[in-house]
């Protein structure tokens, strides 16, 4: 369940499934980010995608494997530095848990080594939070192309 200062949850249709709208290729997304101001933005550049459908969202690490077990969404845009358990942690138990679930870490963090293990957890991308206006609807073009993503910014 959401924090009492969250925002509710959207539709709970069945992971997955189509809502009985037509739409066979809705993707359900679980947004996992601790600031609530940021899952907003998220949220906004999300719904400019006809395709993608928020069906959760979580604010921290433990939270967001919970609702991952339980919602199974096709993809979850997921914090790194998240609390109760990182964001690199919570991909280790959803890869486990939730293996159809693609990833896109959006993270302040952008070293090259930070980027690496993210990737190498099987991620579809890693988008940095400071180009996110930029990055993160290309990202989910990409996504949505079953291609990979990472912001240009990176560290090297």
């Amino acid at each position: 369940m959401l924090k009492p200062s969250s925002q509710p949850e959207k539709s709970r249709s069945e992971p997955n499934a189509n809502n009985g709208g037509g739409n066979e290729s809705l993707i359900q997304v679980l947004v996992v980010d601790d600031n609530e101001p940021f899952r907003r933005i998220v949220r906004a550049t999300l719904s400019r995608s006809p395709r993608l459908q928020i069906i959760s969202e979580a604010c921290d690490g433990l939270e967001g494997v919970e609702k991952a077990v339980e919602l199974q969404p096709a993809l979850i845009v997921l914090d790194i530095g998240l609390p109760k358990l990182n964001g690199i942690e919570a991909a280790r138990r959803i890869r486990k848990l939730s293996p159809k679930s693609k990833i896109l870490f959006l993270s302040q963090e952008s070293s090259a080594e930070v980027v690496q293990a993210a990737m190498n957890l099987g991620a579809v991308g890693f988008v940095i939070k400071a180009h996110a206006a930029h990055d993160l609807p290309a990202a989910l073009e990409a996504v949505l192309r079953d291609e990979q993503f990472i912001s240009s910014t990176v560290r090297a």
